[in-house]
């Protein structure tokens, strides 16, 4: 089980120096662990966490049409435990001017660069100004990849198994940068119990918390997810939510096909960085038995 949630400065540390605003912005469609990982990095740099979102509209003059609307991307941000606030429609370029708007001493980025349909680097006024910090791109994972694996629709990126259609591509594996073959736009995410612990803080329940346990595959975390995880966090004034993750043999098995599209290294991640969540159990069973509540030794809500 990993405990979630995500440390906040003393009062001591929040009278002892101002309030470090930081700001962020992007499109965040369908958001995976690796946005959620950029804007954990990017509140460990201040105390106060800004991201601006783009609209539908910015996105698709510059970029091409989203896959989510702004208003379900609007939701996917906020709903990221490292987020203090979000500004709808933010401008596709970060100027000085929306840093100051907002108070922010300076914008996070990862470190690839962001281009307009002209060809500008969109943070090219604030880097010049020194009031730009970069934070390192988590790699095998990113929008595109997730979308290639949804179309290959094989197994083997969420298994050992490999299938000879796998095998025949697998020495692709390592050849490119960003960490995936270029043929299968497969994933080479390596987990690490230092990410895990960078993403859950591990807070136990209190006197008084009411145990919400949920479970289920989380595959490819979405709008859908978090409206459920909303309301369940909703059905008690103080509620401690474990979310049971199934092992991907387990998810293939009741789902078929190629899924889950993510392995249950990167469900881990994407659910906990969610705020309605507090633990994570990796493996859970798929049957939810009175043996299995009564090993969290919390109230049955």
């Amino acid at each position: 089980m990993i405990r979630n949630g995500h440390g906040e400065p003393t009062p001591q540390q929040a009278l002892s120096r101002r309030t470090v605003r930081v700001w962020c912005d992007g499109c965040y469609d369908m958001v995976h662990y690796g946005h959620s990982n950029q804007l954990r990095q990017a509140r460990a740099m201040g105390d106060y966490l800004i991201v601006g979102v783009h609209t539908d509209e910015e996105i698709s003059r510059h970029k091409g049409p989203p896959v989510f609307t702004q208003e379900e991307r609007y939701k996917m941000v906020q709903a990221i435990k490292w987020v203090d606030e979000i500004v709808p429609g933010a401008p596709y370029v970060t100027t000085l001017e929306t840093l100051d708007k907002y108070n922010c001493d300076f914008c996070v980025h990862g470190n690839d660069i962001t281009l307009t349909v002209d060809g500008k680097d969109t943070y090219e006024e604030v880097k010049n100004a020194g009031r730009y910090r970069e934070c390192q791109r988590t790699q095998g994972v990113s929008t595109t990849d997730l979308v290639g694996r949804m179309l290959l629709m094989t197994k083997a990126h969420h298994s050992v198994e490999a299938t000879q259609d796998y095998k025949r591509h697998q020495d692709n594996f390592g050849k490119d940068a960003r960490g995936r073959s270029p043929w299968t736009g497969v994933s080479q995410f390596l987990q690490t119990s230092q990410k895990i612990m960078q993403f859950a803080s591990g807070k136990d329940p209190k006197p008084g918390d009411c145990i919400i346990y949920v479970a289920g595959a989380f595959d490819l975390f979405h709008i859908g997810h978090i409206d459920f995880l909303e309301k369940v966090h909703s059905l008690a004034e103080k509620p401690y939510v474990i979310v049971g993750l199934h092992f991907d043999q387990e998810v293939n098995h009741y789902k078929r096909k190629n899924y889950p599209i993510m392995n249950i290294h990167e469900r881990t991640l994407s659910v906990l960085a969610c705020r309605y969540v507090s633990e994570v159990v990796i493996g859970a069973p798929y049957s939810v038995t009175s043996d299995l509540l009564d090993h969290f030794k919390g109230v049955r809500c």
